[in-house]
């Protein structure tokens, strides 16, 4: 999570800084830089704590190699998924079990007009 920054790039950036902040100033930018760094460090300490009393030891157990999208190809998983037998959603018996009754059919809508107006609920409204 490089974000493209090779050394010499972070090593041109902290140049423009220092010429931009100039010698007077620099020790305060310093020093304010070094602070945020400390509290992003605490930050993510106290996440990581949280997190560790929130999971329980069930975090623990997690593999988190397993769950690195980086080791999934998704040529193979759509060539598995393709050449792999379906599986059935029903066994026979569980399909005749499930046959539902025939139903009768659904009323018509009415109609509805200016002198043939629908029933009013005055608990609907």
């Amino acid at each position: 999570m490089t974000f493209g920054l090779t050394f010499e790039k972070l090593l041109l950036i902290g140049l423009i800084a220092v010429l931009i902040i100039g010698p007077e100033r620099l020790p305060r930018a310093a020093e304010g830089f070094s602070r945020m760094v400390r509290k992003a460090g605490e930050y993510l300490r106290s996440t990581k704590s949280r997190m560790r009393e929130e999971m329980g030891p069930e975090l623990d157990d997690v593999d988190w190699r397993k769950l690195d999208p980086r080791q999934y190809d998704p040529r193979r998983i759509i060539r598995d998924a393709l050449f792999e037998e379906p599986q059935p959603t029903t066994t026979p018996t569980q399909a005749r079990e499930t046959i539902a009754e025939p139903v009768a059919p659904r009323a018509l809508p009415q109609e509805f007009s200016a002198s043939n107006r629908p029933p009013f609920d005055p608990e609907a409204t």
